[in-house]
């Protein structure tokens, strides 16, 4: 694996806290979007850190997106719908529950609010074997096609190079894979991005330079790859590393979701869940034109 021997590292500092377990950070109209999963709570926090509680999402909410009308949709995992939220309201957008194996995981949407959703392909949480899965689509209007298959625990998913590239993270395989993605969304030319060595990625987000910044479950770092998988930047964030996005006013801040105890202790749901941040080079790929 090529890794360059100069990598620049990032202290962060705390932004909140008192969560249990935050996912799917977004930058959007000024300040974050993100989830509680096992809290079951959808927050906005500003950059200064003043949260708001927009609403509650059942069965473990684990992805946001926005449709183009900026209507939020985010991942209901256990009942495996994708939900929108409409005057303070959830309704379904999709049911995929006849179409994966498992619970649902994080998901993407691009400009035109089509949705790219994961899913665990087997039951994790009762022990069963491990098993590929796909990747599904999920249009505007809630029709629903297989975007990739053969996937291992498709987890965090961006979209760089003018939307031409999509990046999904395998975690159990410890790598990013990347599609070419055509105007209408297929994904074609699947090819390994980076190989990440003993880290296990989970959520994920692009910098307008097509660099790929990947929470690190198992390393409790977030880690700055490019094409190939050299390592540029690394933010050590404590026991477990869950998230990442960029935003702010300049796209420059790197928001990174963190849980701050064991496996023992989040069993138990305790409130160790914090949200952190710190200031890189490259801006969002959001912000690419300013």
């Amino acid at each position: 694996m090529n890794i360059v021997t100069a990598i620049r590292q990032h202290a962060p500092s705390v932004l909140a806290d008192d969560f249990i377990f935050l996912e799917g950070p977004r930058w959007r109209a000024d300040r974050l979007w993100v989830l509680d999963l096992f809290d079951g709570k959808l927050y906005t926090v500003s950059q200064d850190g003043v949260r708001s509680m927009v609403g509650s999402v059942p069965h473990r909410p684990a992805g946001i997106g926005f449709l183009a009308n900026g209507t939020p949709v985010v991942v209901s995992m256990r009942d495996r719908r994708i939900l929108k939220l409409v005057d303070g309201r959830l309704s379904v957008l999709a049911d995929l529950s006849a179409l994966v194996g498992g619970d649902l995981n994080d998901l993407i949407s691009d400009d035109q609010g089509r949705i790219y959703v994961g899913n665990f392909g087997y039951d994790f949480h009762k022990g069963a074997p491990a098993a590929s899965t796909n990747l599904i689509v999920v249009e505007p209007d809630g029709t629903v096609r297989t975007g990739a298959s053969g996937l291992d625990f498709p987890n965090g998913m961006a979209i760089i190079n003018g939307g031409k590239t999509f990046v999904v993270a395998e975690t159990w395989v410890r790598r990013l894979t990347a599609f070419d993605r055509a105007p209408d969304g297929t994904l074609t030319n699947r090819r390994l991005f980076a190989d990440l060595g003993d880290r296990e990625p989970d959520g994920i987000c692009a910098d307008a330079e097509g660099g790929i910044w990947a929470a690190c479950f198992n390393t409790g770092e977030v880690v700055r790859v490019v094409d190939g998988g050299a390592v540029t930047d690394r933010v050590l964030c404590g026991q477990h590393a869950i998230s990442c996005q960029l935003g702010g006013a300049d796209g420059r801040t790197l928001f990174c979701s963190a849980y701050l105890g064991s496996f023992e202790d989040l069993d138990a749901s305790k409130r160790l869940g914090v949200l952190l941040t710190t200031r890189v080079e490259t801006p969002g790929v959001a912000f690419a034109s300013n």
